[in-house]
């Protein structure tokens, strides 16, 4: 065992600090604003039909008790940090009756799936890239790979997703514009849904990891240029070590510690990572519900989706930590 249990128990309460902290700010912050979302809300309802009825500031009154908005703020507080901990959401403002527990749980999916696959093919693809182009042994070719490879890794993802759907969708019309299915579609679980799914996605996907690859790879790329000047790599060598040896178990597995570092902060950042992509292709992920929430002053839609980030980050580098020392007989926390 690499690390003490005093070890792990002062990174579960860094953790619990975290999380507190963060959620505390997650609080307060939408508070700040004189909007009153409720108002606001019944408002726009209201207007729809040209009528404001009688009693209107009543029924504000009587909606802002009904969500616990006419209790003094730090009663609010506390019963939102106890609601946090059951992980009671609560009801959505913009979208009652409906919970924030099951807006989440109807976009959480699309998000997840989007992304995970995304994620982990640009870490996959950058990461191999960019040990070969800078491994001196590899074809000359991949060497051509570097200025692409850089342009790529500055380009945001929805600016990618904007050119992608405005060739690939537009002018040559092979893909959809976007959303997550076709319009009039019933979901079903069959293999005609999913390949609509599927083709829907394609552009999305596409325009993440394009985007994500670059990075990866001049990342990767640069901690083999490191690597290659160590004393373990000149013995290996000298020993005389085959090519694929020397290459994935002296310099691959030593330059990857800091990219696994980053591609836990991309899997913690997946809730939101892609909030602009999901706009421009109007892709029905939790992105999307976080800027619509924004959008609508919806207070606990807000308050859930950034308590599952914030959650999701503190967890992943907890993860991290632990699994240090396994991914690097260097690091030990004893």
């Amino acid at each position: 065992m690499r690390y003490t249990w005093s070890f792990v128990l002062k990174r579960v309460g860094l953790l619990l600090l975290i999380v507190w902290s963060a959620a505390t700010l997650n609080f307060f912050i939408p508070k700040i604003t004189p909007r009153n979302p409720l108002r606001e809300k019944l408002m726009m309802e209201a207007s729809r039909s040209g009528y404001i009825p009688p009693g209107f500031d009543e029924m504000v009154k009587a909606y802002e008790v009904k969500f616990g908005l006419d209790q003094p703020l730090w009663l609010q507080y506390f019963r939102y940090l106890g609601d946090m901990a059951r992980l009671d959401l609560g009801y959505s403002i913009s979208n009652f009756p409906k919970t924030v527990g099951q807006l989440i749980g109807e976009a959480l999916p699309w998000t997840l799936g989007l992304l995970t696959v995304t994620t982990a093919l640009a870490f996959i693809l950058g990461t191999l890239l960019g040990a070969l182009i800078a491994w001196p042994r590899s074809p000359r070719w991949l060497a051509y790979l570097a200025a692409p490879i850089l342009t790529l890794s500055t380009v945001p993802f929805y600016l990618l997703g904007l050119i992608l759907i405005y060739f690939v969708a537009f002018q040559w019309k092979l893909l959809p514009l976007g959303g997550g299915y076709s319009i009039g579609t019933i979901p079903s679980f069959s293999v005609s849904f999913f390949l609509d799914i599927l083709k829907h996605a394609i552009l999305p996907a596409l325009a993440i990891i394009l985007a994500n690859a670059g990075g990866w790879a001049i990342g990767m790329r640069g901690m083999m240029v490191t690597v290659q000047g160590e004393d373990y790599m000149t013995f290996g060598e000298a020993k005389g070590l085959k090519g694929w040896r020397l290459f994935y178990k002296y310099a691959v597995r030593n330059a990857l510690l800091p990219q696994v570092t980053g591609l836990a902060l991309s899997f913690s950042f997946i809730v939101s990572g892609a909030v602009l992509v999901e706009l421009v292709f109007g892709y029905p992920g939790i992105g999307s519900l976080l800027a619509r929430a924004i959008q609508q002053l919806d207070y606990f839609t807000i308050y859930g989706v950034v308590f599952i980030l914030i959650v999701a980050i503190g967890v992943a580098m907890f993860v991290m930590d632990m699994i240090y020392p396994l991914l690097d007989p260097r690091i030990t926390y004893e």
